[in-house]
């Protein structure tokens, strides 16, 4: 229901302020702008982003059922069983879900969004064989979404490169920073759900486990720490694509050890992939041309304005003002937040604290809009429940923990 209220809102807001714009003004370009903007974002959805993730969805639909048959992501839940018992209650010990949730969120953590995706999409599948209810989130799939939209990246190495492009004396400089920020973003995430759903948080098997990620993550991150740039990149990459190859690979031979036939089971898997991107067409582009329409409308701009006037009212610093616009564009557009953090590094300087800042933004959530859309419209779900107020609240620890620590880092 939330979710309908949003979208509503994105149009009525969009018209009111292209209203108001063209009465003080009488430049009635806004008018062109907000249909030209339902066009490109209608476009986007399908030619951009649909039909490019179809052949991805092929490819890993194919492989995630030889991995299935071969009994390797089975495998992968008996590991992680214990811990995602306490965390995904309503996941039976062993299902295979439990292993391609940990293939997603290791595919998250490592920024391999073509691989993730269609992994997720997998989990949310089998997530929705699971659901009683067939239209309607179960509590399982509103974890999973807590944790993709906040976004916890390991090695954030497009934020990097982008730096390094923009000139930064050390691209590197926002690495710890965005580590602790999104960190605190996916905690606050399942916290929050954890609340909601009365998971207790405080069992040994999750203390441990949530421990052990924790030291994980920071022994990372003194080793990425103590690499130059080109070395971060170079380790990044190896890494990355060392772990997809290592899993096709396992997936494969695992089908050969079991005398499966593997040609056939990837076909098998395979022919779900361009169905289930053509099922998320509509939800996509009802998303996207929402969000579109409130962007070319200029009311993200009063609502920055609006903001800033009130931060400086009650005398609190504003520096941190400059870089809002990548904060606010991240939960509706991954490519507007990019361009917004550009404008910010461009026009602030990259080694400033706004371009900074807007680095830490961009790296600290992720898309929360389109990734409810994507996920949720796979598999024919309308009634969310709580699931936006959990991706926007891990956004908003994700903000407000970026801030804070980028004032420590670098004012």
């Amino acid at each position: 229901m939330l979710l309908n209220y949003i979208w509503i809102g994105f149009f009525l807001v969009a018209f009111v302020v292209a209203l108001a714009s063209f009465l003080f003004t009488g430049d009635a370009q806004v008018f062109k702008a907000i249909i030209d903007a339902t066009f490109s974002a209608a476009k986007m959805a399908v030619l951009d982003i649909a039909l490019p993730l179809a052949g991805v969805m092929t490819l890993w639909l194919g492989l995630m059922n030889v991995g299935e048959k071969a009994g390797a992501i089975r495998f992968l839940s008996k590991i992680v069983g214990p811990f995602f018992s306490k965390l995904f209650p309503e996941i039976p010990a062993n299902h295979p879900a439990a292993g391609q949730l940990l293939l997603n969120f290791s595919a998250n953590m490592l920024g391999l969004d073509n691989a993730a995706t269609p992994i997720g999409l997998k989990a949310m599948e089998s997530m929705q064989q699971l659901n009683p209810q067939k239209d309607t989130a179960s509590n399982a799939q509103i974890m999973f979404l807590a944790i993709n939209t906040s976004g916890l990246t390991i090695i954030p190495i497009a934020v990097l490169a982008q730096r390094a492009i923009m000139g930064a004396a050390n691209p590197t400089d926002v690495f710890v920073p965005l580590l602790i920020a999104t960190y605190c973003s996916t905690l606050g995430g399942i916290i929050y759900v954890s609340i909601r759903q009365k998971i207790n948080l405080f069992n040994k098997t999750v203390l441990a486990w949530l421990g052990g990620i924790t030291l994980c993550i920071g022994l990372l991150m003194a080793y990425c720490m103590s690499l130059s740039p080109e070395n971060l990149a170079r380790f990044s990459n190896i890494a990355g694509n060392g772990i997809l190859l290592l899993v096709i690979t396992a997936f494969i031979g695992g089908g050969l050890y079991k005398r499966i036939n593997v040609y056939e089971a990837f076909i098998e898997g395979a022919k779900e992939g361009f169905k289930t991107s053509v099922k998320i067409i509509p939800y996509l582009v009802a998303m996207l041309v929402g969000i579109g329409v409130f962007r070319a409308s200029g009311a993200m701009g009063y609502l920055i304005n609006g903001l800033a006037w009130c931060v400086d009212a009650i005398g609190l610093n504003t520096d941190f003002v400059g870089a809002l616009p990548t904060a606010f564009m991240k939960p509706l557009s991954g490519s507007g937040a990019k361009a917004m953090m550009i404008e910010a590094m461009g026009t602030y300087g990259a080694d400033s604290f706004v371009g900074r800042l807007s680095c830490l933004f961009q790296g600290s959530a992720d898309t929360t809009f389109y990734i409810i859309a994507l996920y949720f419209g796979s598999v024919g779900i309308r009634k969310t429940r709580y699931s936006v107020q959990a991706g926007l609240i891990a956004d908003l620890i994700g903000v407000v923990a970026a801030i804070l620590v980028a004032y420590v880092f670098f004012h």
